[in-house]
């Protein structure tokens, strides 16, 4: 497990201490490391390549969809007639959490992340970017399967669909009130010190431009298609094949001026390729040692116990996975209907969610939303400060209050 150590430590100072040096040579590094942990499994272990090829899949899997959502959400464009307030800031987030349920995290969060840049384009800071992650990214997302792999993963494994709204809507409700009330308060300071002192920096638009206008509407018929695929599971592929072929399409037919209005490039992509492509290939070893060990370090199954534990290990490796670790540890094979580990599966499914909040690796969408923002040239945090100056004063005491409300 130590490459994956050092894949994570490197993803967290390399950006900030050694900037020059990481935006050359960040690809060699994270995919050497990638590369010893590859040869021990192909090489050192019996059976180990047919879990490379399992874990290429899942990856490929998640790059597919990704980058299918990024291509066709690049061909759609939300012109913002006017600067947003706290208010409108307020209403956009939680229409955001909402569609999370329908279009899924990653969906939503591709969708809308280049309107909510250019709606506060005169103000926009760090606490614009942290909360859109924290609410549209991942929190947002805990109502359906479709919101979050976790919870897909759930319903492959005969979880029913309208299972997670049941019994999860109370914790949504607590976890995006609480997450908009503090936004709000960020924002309004961050409106008010913008007004005293910024100077108009574009004429004003006359009134009939000054609405909402969408261009591009035609991919949301490709972004259905990728929706669609995700339920395609077999045969091998063929999912991957609908999601790339639909993001084919939007790109061909897309006229080049919308995605020169969302200023699309390919960059912000093509760094989350490389990066989880190590990080999945480097937290192999630690994903083993939890489907081994979990039932032996974690015991008897326990609300409090496997919501902290489920969360905190979806804070640095894959969710999906380690809720499936969770999952089979509780029913071994399929849900078996309504029973009495119901409540544990109820927190896991929202340290799963909820948890992957707390650093940008913890969902797929996170280092995605991040990307976007840094090419847009908007200060974003650094992996550490995203941590102790968001997550600790902020997610922990919605992590903790929800514990203390449903978990304990």
């Amino acid at each position: 497990m130590i490459p994956f150590g050092i894949v994570l430590l490197a993803i967290a100072i390399g950006p900030t201490l050694f900037h020059a040096w990481w935006n050359k040579h960040y690809t060699k590094l994270t995919l050497g490391l990638a590369a010893i942990t590859l040869l021990y499994y192909i090489f050192g272990i019996s059976g180990g390549i047919t879990k490379v090829f399992h874990t290429a899949h899942e990856y490929f899997g998640f790059i597919a969809l990704i980058g299918s959502l990024y291509v066709v959400s690049g061909g759609i464009h939300i012109h913002v007639g006017r600067e947003a307030t706290p208010a409108i800031n307020i209403l956009f987030l939680l229409i955001g959490a909402v569609l999370a349920n329908v279009l899924g995290t990653t969906g939503a969060s591709m969708l809308m992340i280049r309107p909510w840049l250019r709606m506060n384009q005169h103000r926009a800071g760090a606490h614009h970017v942290v909360f859109f992650i924290f609410i549209v990214s991942n929190v947002g997302g805990c109502l359906t399967p479709i919101g979050d792999p976790p919870l897909f993963l759930g319903f492959l494994k005969g979880v029913p669909f309208w299972w997670v709204a049941e019994k999860c809507w109370p914790m949504w409700l607590v976890g995006i009130g609480f997450l908009l009330a503090i936004f709000y308060v960020f924002d309004r300071r961050n409106y008010a010190r913008c007004a005293k002192c910024a100077e108009p920096t574009e004429p004003k638009l006359p009134h009939e431009m000054a609405k909402w206008r969408f261009e591009g509407l035609a991919n949301l018929a490709c972004l259905a298609i990728i929706l669609a695929g995700v339920f395609v599971s077999k045969p091998l592929l063929v999912r991957e094949t609908i999601m790339i072929a639909a993001a084919l399409v939007s790109w061909v037919t897309t006229k080049k001026s919308v995605h020169d209005a969302n200023h699309f490039n390919w960059h912000p992509l093509m760094e989350v390729v490389v990066l989880f492509a190590a990080i999945f290939l480097t937290m192999m070893p630690a994903l083993d040692w939890l489907a081994a060990n979990a039932q032996q370090a974690f015991g008897v199954p326990h609300v409090g116990t496997f919501y902290w534990t489920s969360g905190v290990l979806s804070s640095v490796l894959d969710n999906a996975p380690t809720y499936l670790a969770f999952f089979t540890m509780l029913h071994g094979g399929n849900y078996p209907g309504p029973n009495p580990l119901d409540p544990v599966l109820i927190a896991i499914s929202i340290g799963a969610v909820f948890f992957g909040a707390n650093t940008y690796i913890g969902n797929g969408p996170n280092f995605m939303v991040r990307s976007i923002a840094s090419h847009r040239k908007i200060i974003t945090p650094t992996f550490f400060g995203y941590i102790f100056k968001w997550t600790v004063p902020i997610m922990v005491p919605l992590l903790a209050l929800l514990w203390f409300l449903f978990f304990r």
